[in-house]
């Protein structure tokens, strides 16, 4: 038999994503969405709204497709309203791990997340290549923790999330704490961080009278190529005796000492909490 989904935040910017995987899929969908703009989303792709009284009670999965800060009171709503059984899934750990999923042990709780298609991308069509977010045509892994339930539990989550995030070329199953270092603590508090500064640093640069559009070309070359040498990309590749200088220079320079704390237990909880 199909299982019955409900897709809760079906007209926002994720819900969107997940609509258009989802409209094709053998799941039986049900769409939930408050705003107008959204609704006018799911109307334009030929879906129409369900109430929630109607849907959320008879689904075997409600995906919460909303943000972080709306997680907690959208399932105090919703999740009194699950059958027996039935699986409430997170689209990132940071909700699930700030305390927000109400206390049910007849349903079973799961997360997963988008890795993204990789720096590193093989696609053979341009399109694919262009891909960036995934869920189109790029392949992507996906990371999944099963917060409570069982492994039958599991095995139905990363399914629903292979569909939802395909083309998925591999799913890791992981810990939700794990989930929670590297999403925010290693993809964005960290190397966001560091992302923004790059461009920062084109800014600083141009301020300097450098051309930005030669800036932006020789950063993003560079980029390229060493990212390719530190990730073993690059067969025999290393970097030269005075890039290592300098990367040592910078180190000094731009890192604090203790700048890998970022990733310990309480710094991780305190990303979380104000992120939520």
């Amino acid at each position: 038999m199909k299982k019955t989904i409900t897709l809760v935040g079906a007209g926002g910017k994720m819900g969107n994503r997940l609509t258009n995987n989802l409209m094709n899929s053998e799941y039986a969908v049900r769409y939930l969405e408050v705003s107008l703009a959204g609704i006018e989303q799911l109307e334009g792709k030929g879906l129409s709204v369900s109430k929630a009284e109607d849907c959320i009670p008879n689904s075997d999965i409600v995906i919460f497709a909303v943000p972080d800060v709306a997680i907690a009171k959208v399932a105090q709503q919703y999740v009194p309203m699950m059958k027996s059984g039935s699986m409430g899934m997170c689209l990132d750990p940071a909700a699930p791990l700030a305390g927000a999923l109400p206390e049910r042990d007849d349903v079973a709780y799961f997360a997963s997340h988008p890795s993204h298609p990789s720096i590193f991308n093989w696609e053979s069509t341009e399109e694919g290549q262009r891909d960036y977010f995934g869920g189109i045509l790029a392949k992507q892994t996906i990371v999944c923790s099963l917060i409570q339930g069982t492994d039958e539990d599991y095995h139905v989550g990363e399914a629903l999330a292979r569909v939802i995030y395909g083309p998925v070329s591999k799913a890791y199953r992981i810990e939700l704490e794990h989930m929670g270092i590297l999403e925010p603590a290693l993809s964005e508090t960290f190397a966001a961080c560091l992302v923004v500064a790059m461009k920062e640093a084109i800014d600083s640069v141009v301020e300097k009278g450098v051309d930005r559009e030669a800036a932006t070309e020789f950063l993003l070359g560079h980029l390229n190529i060493e990212l390719a040498v530190v990730f073993g990309q690059l067969p025999g590749g290393q970097f030269s005796d005075a890039a290592l200088k300098a990367i040592e220079l910078g180190k000094k320079s731009i890192l604090r000492d203790d700048w890998k704390s970022v990733f310990e237990p309480d710094s991780v909880a305190e990303q979380i909490r104000q992120i939520t």
